[in-house]
C-alpha cells in the first residue's frame, strides 16, 4: 500500500476506471495493483490515491462497510429519537 500525493492524472484518464462515484474512482494499475483515486474537481489540484493490492480492496471494503454500518445504525438512532419527541 503506498500513499500518492499526486498520480499522473493524464495517464489516468485515457483508462476507464473499474468503479466510480464522483470525485472518486477505482483504476488499475498493473497485474494485481489498484489505486483508489481522489479526482479532485478543481483546476490546479492533483489527484491524489491509495494503491492495493487485489487482495487488499477486499479488505479494505469490508472495513469501509462496518463503518457503514456504524454510521448507519447511529444516524437511524437519532432518527429514531427525533420522531419519537
Amino acid at each position: 500500500m503506498q500513499l500518492l500525493t499526486t498520480i499522473d492524472r493524464a495517464k489516468l484518464e485515457r483508462s476507464a476506471p473499474l468503479a466510480e462515484s464522483n470525485e472518486f474512482a477505482i483504476y488499475q494499475l498493473e497485474n494485481d495493483t489498484y489505486a483508489l483515486v481522489h479526482r479532485h474537481v478543481g483546476a490546479g489540484v492533483d489527484w491524489q490515491a491509495i494503491t492495493l493490492s487485489g487482495d487488499g480492496i477486499f479488505r479494505v471494503s469490508e472495513l469501509l462497510t462496518r463503518a457503514a454500518r456504524s454510521l448507519y445504525r447511529d444516524m437511524a438512532a437519532e432518527l429514531s429519537k427525533a420522531r419519537k419527541s
